[in-house]
């Protein structure tokens, strides 16, 4: 293996950055329910929240050779291209956390990976099967995944329980939802991390370090331990939106709402996809919303959150692309 130079070094720097922010932003993705029923702390659950995420990280590759392998040709994806796809990921990421918005960190990636590759060989470089099945079809069936599974769930609760008295029912689901919490964290973790291994790989692969898709160990534990910190300093304005704007929970929908999100993307993770936490858990809530009325959630909330998913590629994409061409202009290839 070859010894890094300095760009290469920048990348992977910046690459842990964006995993770092990727922390802190989808934070309210794993604990935003526990939180806002009140069954743990904040800071508690931010702290547990980390160290699953960690555990996560490093539990699988899947995702990251993914994000290595299955967009882009990486014939084309050189230096220039990464690092301006990581730029324009944090770019968005830091304007939809200012704004309180659970954007996708994912998809932000993607979407800057996509853009900074078109900006550097056309269109034909994208590996258009991989995206169709590895992240459109995801992206638009995830979040109705989250939907159905978690309206499911919380419709076969309420008639299982129909006869049980409400006092007896609240303490039992503070306990299972500590337990889904847990489960929704290293979930993200499992997904999420991930996206930066793949990134650097792709780096690590334009540069010739590597000659495999492989993770390498040093990549991964470095994700790991970025993602970990990130969620350790707290994503609050994304935290409330998905606790409290989209609709008020009891601990009873809380665990309705994670158990069915960790399940879609533990699933998701076993098949390399690159989901949304935020897509999955945001219809994982609505459905549970649903399952007692229609007008139990808050329309207007969930109406600009898909406005900001479905700009997220786009916009990622025009600012790496940006990125990119700033790059070139500077010399790097």
């Amino acid at each position: 293996m070859h010894s890094l130079d300095a760009f290469v070094i920048a990348i992977v720097v910046v690459a842990l950055i964006f995993d770092y922010i990727n922390g802190f932003h989808d934070t309210a993705n794993a604990i935003a329910t526990v939180v806002s029923t009140r069954v743990l702390a904040p800071r508690t659950a931010i702290l547990m929240a980390a160290g699953l995420n960690f555990l996560g990280a490093i539990f699988s590759t899947s995702v990251a050779k993914t994000i290595a392998k299955g967009i882009v040709d990486p014939h084309d994806a050189t230096q220039a291209v990464v690092l301006a796809a990581i730029l324009g990921a944090i770019t968005w990421n830091l304007v939809t956390w200012r704004f309180g918005i659970p954007s996708s960190s994912s998809h932000a990636l993607i979407g800057g990976l996509c853009g900074a590759a078109i900006a550097h060989g056309g269109i034909q470089t994208l590996l258009w099967s991989g995206i169709k099945e590895k992240v459109v079809v995801p992206l638009v069936s995830s979040p109705v995944a989250g939907f159905v599974l978690g309206l499911a769930l919380m419709l076969c609760t309420y008639l299982a329980l129909a006869r049980v008295h409400p006092g007896r029912i609240g303490p039992v689901f503070k306990r299972l939802q500590v337990v889904s919490a847990a489960a929704m964290a290293f979930a993200h973790g499992q997904n999420d991390a991930q996206k930066s291994m793949g990134i650097i790989t792709l780096a690590l692969l334009s540069a010739h370090v590597i000659h495999s898709s492989n993770i390498p160990l040093w990549v991964v534990i470095l994700c790991a331990i970025a993602m970990a910190l990130g969620t350790s300093v707290g994503g609050w304005r994304i935290m409330h939106t998905m606790g409290h704007r989209i609709i008020r929970l009891a601990p009873v929908q809380g665990f309705a709402a994670e158990a069915s999100a960790a399940t879609i993307l533990f699933t998701a993770s076993h098949f390399g996809m690159p989901v949304s936490t935020t897509h999955v858990i945001s219809g994982s809530i609505m459905g549970v919303g649903a399952s007692k009325r229609l007008s139990a959630v808050r329309w207007g909330v969930a109406q600009s959150m898909v406005v900001a998913w479905i700009l997220t590629l786009p916009a990622a994409g025009l600012v790496a692309a940006v990125a990119y061409w700033a790059i070139r202009a500077c010399g790097v290839k």
